[in-house]
């Protein structure tokens, strides 16, 4: 609608009055809702950013914690790092795909779990098991900050 011409062709009754108030009220009603779910989900956006800022700077820690274990690793064990990752044909840490509904907006989120038993229990006991394990769960802990990196950067593309 024009500015000069912002008035609706109404016939001036009073039954035409309480249906412009009728009006009005949805409107007044769905602005208010549509003005909550927009805060909800910049608020939303922002705990995104801020866990994303944390998780990368997490993230760099891990990382080099876990290289630092495999160097210690191979250097103790030797070869036996080729046999315990040929052993390993099943993967044990798993991940899933969930939905989390933000205000009628349904975001993806990334769940990590484990699946069976440890099949390299006894690997190493006579050359290092104790800094295979120690490795092996550096790992996991790099993994499960990956994935809870993945999961809130893809929640932040959809914003």
């Amino acid at each position: 609608m024009s500015g000069a011409n912002n008035k609706l062709p109404v016939f001036p009754t009073r039954m035409t009055l309480s249906v412009m108030k009728q009006k009005l009220k949805g409107a007044q009603t769905g602005h208010s809702l549509l003005k909550r779910k927009s805060e909800a989900l910049t608020k939303r956006f922002r705990d995104i950013v801020r866990k994303i800022d944390d998780a990368k700077r997490l993230m760099g820690k891990v990382m080099q914690v876990a290289s630092f274990s495999l160097a210690e690793v191979t250097y103790i064990t030797g070869d036996i790092g080729y046999q315990v990752q040929e052993s390993a044909k099943t993967a044990q840490f798993r991940v899933r795909a969930k939905q989390e509904n933000v205000s009628g907006v349904m975001l993806p989120v990334f769940e990590s779990y484990q699946e069976g038993t440890n099949a390299n229990e006894l690997t190493g006991l006579g050359r290092g098991g104790q800094q295979v394990q120690k490795c092996k769960d550096t790992y996991i802990k790099a993994v499960e900050t990956l994935v809870e990196l993945a999961s809130l950067q893809v929640g932040v593309l959809l914003f």
